[in-house]
């Protein structure tokens, strides 16, 4: 009896799938049915070739060397997960296996795991795609009865290798070059390189600014405040206080006299759905979250807890077939803290706006919302909740009706000067209710809320409660003032601002032609790599994080000024996704594609090798490597101070403080760890200082919440140096760059 594989992309989807498919015998990397055989990759199981396998001459790095432009792409199995590829290479040889369904993730690196793996075995026989937004039982089994015809997706794959190969002959190449030509661990790509220069130009940009003082005028009576602004520019600043003093010199003892009250109703509609940047830019601002972290997260409630659709989305809309769903999905999240707000929208006609149902903003996968699997917040973990509440409140918000409110603006004379007052009566709170979590919906304003607008907090004038005024009617000025500020630098990227910036760089791109085809759509790296990318910019020490912001270091800050220039642009990865995709859509060719990126690559290396800069090394310590005798580096690591060697050959690196979540028994601050075996010791900034031998009894014998084993368990993932890559490192990972 012939049967059908499936080949999913990790082997807790593959359990899933193969639960679904009535396939309960245990096989070799596989579970086994009447029907189906289902097996799983491992992330990738096959990848590009190094360079060295397509000549030994590129087995040590030398600038004469390069470029490397292989006239054809060599695929290989990785050595980490050779034993996965050799079970699923027999299987596909199974003279039964008539059929092989693609299950793995719904993207174009999805399509890249499974495709490779296959193109290296030599399938030639048929391919269907499962295709899906969520991981519940009801989604598998919908997806298995309309599976789609595999060559469906074939320019899919054409832009998932185009991009590998593409990331390979520029990524490896210039960074080569720049290590050999600079002697230092130095890596460039396509994607990271113009995300580091956006924090490198913000970072100098405030270094240059010269701050200017300016004041403004406020006067205050019968319990609100007014504000001066100029008749002709409707401007509020003074550049000069002299120019205010004189203005105060006029007003003083002065009555007023309200000559304007101007009533708006207002709306404010619900914001969008969640896209993957979106979420991570709240989890960064609310939480504090990583991008990676909260993509972590999102994957877990999306193929373990199977709560939340498929994360890796660019799209905040859903599609007209989805909305007979919407009630359903209401009913499984009516729980806990959401069920009384959840209730009110399942008792009226859901009818949803082209604000979330917009079938042409929806690519290939729809925005994050919540499936229709019931929720057991007990079993999520405390960061899993804060994600899932995220989602949850915000697809409660976009059923819910807009924002009411009463706009009030007073105007008034003082002396023939003009002053003005705002004032918001909020009549129905709609979707802000959600946020507020109590109440009726009307009254004050509710708690602070998710906004869209990175720029959101900017100087503006505030609304307060007014009273009921008339115009005409004469009011008596308490006191006139002014207040002096001081112009403010643009403030530094956060995660949240930085995610902002690769999803929408067009402000960046000198070309103008090119940022309106682009039309905002187009970004640094996808809503699946912006967290890798920023992720490695940390780990190769290019910038550091200081609190929420950051910043970049000096060998980031060098690194930009090596670089080429076309490749630190925003510009050169917007084309380059713009022609990625076309080619998913048919209408670009691929291999047009890449020989223009073997030209350009040729370029970029010229460029490297023809420049007579240099790159000194300035965070240099006092100790000397073991193994090498050159200087050690100093340098802030993900979890930790690091020494780490200067010679890109040698490699050594050494642990000097980590940061810890243990808390100070005296200030309650978190500690750092410095030391090595029996000498390893908790420090404070407030000076206390314990051994870990003494911090462990101290514990124990307390039977506090750390028991011992978890003692245990928090130094083994401290002492995990192999979490942080090296520049090095990671130019070898090849795809990562």
């Amino acid at each position: 009896m012939k049967k059908t594989l499936v080949i999913a992309e990790k082997p807790s989807v593959g359990r899933e799938i193969a639960r679904i498919l009535q396939c309960h015998q245990k096989g070799n990397g596989c579970f086994i049915g009447p029907n189906y055989i289902t097996t799983w990759a491992l992330g990738h199981l096959v990848t590009l070739a190094d360079p060295e396998a397509y000549d030994d001459r590129y087995k040590t790095w030398n600038l004469t060397d390069l470029p490397m432009l292989p006239p054809h792409m060599e695929l290989v199995v990785m050595k980490e997960t050779a034993k996965q590829y050799s079970i699923v290479k027999n299987l596909l040889r199974q003279p039964d296996i008539a059929e092989v369904v693609i299950a793995t993730d719904a993207g174009r690196e999805g399509e890249l795991v499974a495709r490779w793996i296959l193109k290296k075995a030599g399938w030639r026989k048929t391919i269907k795609r499962l295709w899906i937004s969520s991981q519940t039982d009801r989604a598998i089994q919908e997806g298995f009865r309309n599976l789609k015809p595999g060559k469906d997706f074939d320019h899919l794959y054409a832009s998932a290798e185009s991009r590998a190969e593409a990331d390979w002959l520029v990524g490896l190449n210039v960074t080569r070059a720049l290590t050999c030509k600079y002697n230092a661990q130095l890596s460039a790509g396509r994607v990271q390189t113009p995300t580091l220069a956006l924090v490198v130009e913000r970072e100098k940009e405030i270094k240059q600014f010269i701050p200017k003082d300016y004041w403004t005028i406020h006067a205050t009576t019968q319990g609100f405040a007014l504000t001066w602004k100029d008749k002709r520019s409707g401007q509020n600043r003074f550049v000069t206080k002299a120019t205010a003093d004189a203005l105060i010199a006029k007003l003083a003892g002065q009555s007023g006299e309200i000559i304007d009250i101007k009533k708006e109703a207002k709306s404010e509609l619900p914001p969008l759905a969640y896209d993957l940047t979106e979420l991570q830019r709240d989890a960064n601002r609310q939480y504090d979250f990583s991008a990676k972290k909260t993509s972590s997260l999102m994957q877990q409630l999306y193929e373990n807890h199977k709560l939340v659709t498929y994360p890796r989305t660019d799209s905040r809309y859903i599609t007209d077939d989805m909305v007979p769903t919407l009630p359903e999905r209401l009913r499984s999240i009516a729980v806990g803290p959401y069920a009384d707000l959840a209730r009110p929208i399942l008792k009226t006609k859901i009818t949803p706006t082209k604000r979330f149902v917009d079938n042409a903003k929806v690519t290939d996968h729809h925005a994050i919302i919540p499936t229709e699997e019931y929720v057991n917040l007990g079993k999520l973990s405390s960061d899993e909740r804060k994600i899932y509440d995220l989602i949850v409140k915000r697809f409660l918000a976009v059923l819910s009706p807009p924002f009411e409110f009463e706009q009030t603006t007073v105007t008034a004379s003082i002396n023939g000067e003009l002053f003005t007052a705002k004032g918001k009566i909020v009549k129905r709170k709609g979707w802000r209710y959600v946020y507020d979590g109590h109440g009726d919906g009307h009254g004050t304003m509710a708690d602070p809320v998710p906004c869209d607008n990175d720029q959101a907090g900017a100087e503006a004038e505030p609304d307060q409660t007014l009273p009921n005024l008339q115009k005409g009617s004469k009011i008596n000025i308490a006191a006139v003032k002014t207040q002096a500020h001081k112009t403010k630098p643009p403030a530094r990227y956060t995660e949240a601002t930085l995610l902002s910036a690769m999803e929408h760089p067009g402000k960046f791109i000198e070309d103008q032609k090119l940022r309106e085809a682009m039309g905002g759509q187009i970004g640094l790296g996808t809503p699946a790599t912006r967290a890798d990318i920023i992720e490695k910019l940390f780990s190769s020490f290019y910038m550091e994080r200081k609190g929420k912001e950051i910043v970049p270091t000096s060998k980031g800050m060098q690194l930009i000024n090596l670089v080429p220039a076309e490749l630190k642009s925003p510009e050169l990865t917007a084309k380059w996704e713009q022609q990625l995709t076309e080619i998913s859509k048919g209408r670009a060719n691929k291999d047009q594609f890449i020989n223009e990126i073997r030209r350009y690559t040729t370029q970029l290396v010229t460029d490297v090798a023809g420049t007579n800069q240099t790159f000194r090394h300035d965070n240099l310590s006092r100790e000397k490597c073991p193994e090498c005798g050159k200087f050690l580096l100093q340098v802030q690591g993900k979890r930790g101070e690091l020494l780490v060697c200067q010679d890109r050959e040698c490699g050594y690196r050494k642990s000097v403080s980590m940061s810890t979540n243990a808390r100070c028994p005296q200030c309650k601050k978190k500690m750092k760890m410095i030391g090595e075996g029996e000498g390893k010791t908790f420090t404070c900034i407030c000076g206390y200082r314990e051994k870990l031998s003494a911090f462990t009894k101290r514990n124990e014998d307390k039977k506090s919440s750390m028991k011992k084993r978890e003692v245990s368990k928090f130094l083994q993932k401290n002492n995990d140096e192999g979490a942080i890559n090296t520049a090095l490192a990671d130019a070898l990972a090849k795809l990562k760059i």
